[in-house]
């Protein structure tokens, strides 16, 4: 199983969901992860009724933080920004379905930690709020 959840990462790495750049986003972030040199740029446009309306990433990085990124603007595309909210890192491993070791956890979690800084000043996180991975 583990093979299957391998090629999907890899199909997302070499071929990003939502890779590149919006016009005129109403939220941007970056995030990186110091130890490995992963960068990750987050841009959104949220409509008046608090509706993600798109999303798109820039960055680059290991195939496991740049596929991260990718599954989870395809998740959040269209959602309200209460269910965004709902969303938590566990969620994000799980979406990866493979065995993340500690040393590449960061990688992993980026792209969520970088999506939580940039709607920390609209929504109230509602998932688990662990410590900054080691």
């Amino acid at each position: 199983m583990d093979d299957l959840y391998r090629a999907e990462i890899l199909e997302h790495y070499r071929h990003p969901h939502n890779f590149g750049t919006l016009e005129h986003p109403d939220v941007v972030q970056e995030g990186s992860n110091p130890l490995c040199g992963d960068r990750l740029t987050l841009m959104l446009d949220v409509d008046e009724q608090g509706v993600v309306d798109e999303v798109a990433f820039t960055g680059r990085g290991c195939a496991i933080s740049q596929a991260s990124a990718s599954m989870l603007t395809d998740r959040i595309r269209g959602l309200p920004l209460a269910e965004v909210a709902k969303i938590g890192r566990q969620d994000v491993l799980d979406e990866l379905g493979i065995e993340i070791s500690p040393a590449r956890l960061k990688c992993a979690l980026l792209s969520v930690d970088t999506l939580r800084r940039a709607l920390e000043d609209r929504v109230a996180w509602q998932a688990e709020t662990e410590e900054e991975p080691a």
